[in-house]
């Protein structure tokens, strides 16, 4: 990993050379060091295994310059990168691409001038210094807590043990542990032209995303854990997941049809990454795409429903200082009390949707007389590599997203408000249908769910039978009920954390998956 230093002292070079570059009217220069950190959790009872498999790092390091550049006709705006090499000569290199780049944007207003003042803002030291330097030994350790803890829940049941006819036999019921242990560290250090007081940050988390199965039982459970630092990760995940897997043996099959459901926090999770937030997002409003078209400033939700991102949040794992525009960060109330309330945005996209002749009839409020509804603080430069990227432009991301009720609800208030339904710990291949405006969605209930009689979770449902097929903004509108407790989660491919409540669901479309019969 590269210091701030030395990233810090990159960004001061690259805008003493671009103050001597005669056609750049403006520049903005990003430098990052952003390292993962992976150990691969591979264990299976009746085949040969290493249990912890493919310990491995990633490190991306670079240094990208974003310009305006003058010459004959309108402005041009481009990007150019380099990665490996901070020298001047490296840097050399991203002005020119960036100049080969350069292109005309209609839309393009000025690159973000963030208050100076923000530049001094104090960085509270919320990364762990321990990820930042771990070694390999350490790292294989972390995947062999989650092993073992996993382990230890197998063989101490005694549900398992009946099942298999001894403690002994218990390899025999096909136990298997999949999943990773990551941890994620990066660095940034960006100035501007119009703003050249250097502003850094760094910041650290560990995940994890364990699948437990009891493969003779058709049984499968999940555990999840995300922590800004290593020593709050206790391999816990591992004894989450094989827990759930044991409750899960003997699942039954559910007939389709409209039931009320709890929503474990993966569902919930995986909804606000795949298809609520997309929604939320200027980018989206400006395209005319979004789900809530013309809705801010009215109820989309039910009234007891809250939602709201904070990157400034204190303790939370994806805390940041500042975005990767400069600003800094804070709280965003995307829903209030069931109302749209603002938008997740960046500069580029606030500018332009502030100066759309279109903006009232996309949003439903004039953004000039509501400017706090597009307020530019989730303009973050990330990549499917996972964290923050010197060789990408500044896209709309969220960081920490807080969902909340009115009351405070319980698991087992929750499921005494629904009385007789479905309990949905797991779904996975979550998409929309008919376009993302449409608030059309899918996605198979994959594990960790049961039936609910009398307010009590019954029997396990049997895992990959059954499917959700609702809508998002029917799905919000019935929303009774959520709890008090959250578990931050990370959802596959996503940089967002979501903290995900349980909520109970008045109604949910879910559709059984055809069984296939076996040949005679």
């Amino acid at each position: 990993m590269l210091s701030l230093t030395e990233l810090k002292s990159t960004v001061q070079r690259a805008l003493r050379l671009i103050a001597r570059t005669k056609d750049v009217r403006e520049a903005e220069v990003y430098a990052s060091s952003t390292g993962q950190l992976i150990c691969r959790l591979n264990y299976t009872s009746q085949i040969p295994c290493n249990g912890v498999e493919e310990p491995k790092s990633s490190e991306h390091f670079g240094v990208s310059v974003r310009a305006v550049f003058n010459g004959t006709g309108e402005p041009r705006i481009g990007l150019g990168s380099e990665a490996r090499d901070l020298s001047l000569k490296g840097i050399q290199r991203a002005i020119e691409k960036a100049r080969a780049n350069a292109v005309p944007d209609p839309d393009f207003v000025s690159l973000p001038s963030p208050d100076p003042i923000a530049a001094g803002k104090k960085i509270q030291a919320y990364h762990d210094r321990r990820i930042m330097e771990i070694t390999d030994s350490a790292l294989v350790e972390t995947g062999w807590q989650v092993v073992n803890e996993a382990l230890k829940t197998f063989s101490s049941s005694d549900a398992l043990a009946k099942l298999a006819g001894s403690k002994e036999k218990l390899a025999a019921l096909g136990l298997i542990i999949g999943g990773d242990v990551s941890l994620f560290r990066q660095r940034m250090a960006l100035a501007s032209t119009l703003a050249p007081k250097v502003r850094t940050d760094e910041s650290t988390f560990v995940t994890s995303s364990i699948t437990a199965m009891v493969e003779r039982k058709q049984a499968k459970g999940s555990g999840y854990a995300t922590a800004t630092h290593l020593a709050q990760f206790k391999g816990e995940t591992g004894s989450l997941a094989a827990a759930s897997a044991i409750q899960s043996t003997g699942g039954q099959r559910l007939s389709s049809g409209i039931y009320p459901v709890v929503l474990g926090p993966q569902p919930v999770a995986d909804l606000m990454t795949n298809v609520i937030l997309p929604s939320l997002s200027a980018d989206a409003f400006f395209s005319s795409r979004s789900a809530f078209l013309g809705e801010l400033g009215r109820p989309i939700a039910a009234s007891l429903l809250s939602i709201y991102d904070h990157g400034a949040a204190k303790g939370l794992v994806g805390t940041r200082a500042f975005t990767c525009e400069g600003f800094p960060t804070g709280r965003t109330d995307l829903i209030k009390r069931g109302m749209l309330e603002g938008l997740l945005s960046n500069h580029y996209e606030t500018e332009r949707l502030t100066r759309d002749p279109l903006a009232r009839q996309k949003l439903g409020i004039s953004p000039k007389d509501h400017p706090e509804t597009l307020a530019p603080r989730n303009g973050f430069r990330l990549s499917s590599r996972g964290g923050r990227q010197f060789d990408v432009p500044p896209a709309i991301a969220a960081t920490n997203v807080c969902i909340e009720g009115t009351d405070p609800h319980t698991t087992d208030s929750l499921l005494r408000l629904v009385g007789d339904g479905v309990y949905i710990g797991r779904i996975w291949y979550t998409y929309p249908m008919n376009g993302l405006r449409a608030g059309d969605f899918t996605c198979t209930i994959v594990g960790d769910s049961y039936l609910i009689r009398n307010g009590k979770l019954a029997a396990p449902l049997q895992p990959n039978t059954i499917r959700i097929t609702g809508n998002i903004k029917s799905l919000l509108h019935h929303v009774a009920g959520v709890t008090k407790r959250a578990t931050p989660l990370i959802g596959w491919g996503a940089d967002e954390v979501i903290y995900a409540p349980e909520i109970a669901v008045r109604e949910l479309q879910l559709t059984e998956i055809a069984q296939f019969m076996e040949a005679v």
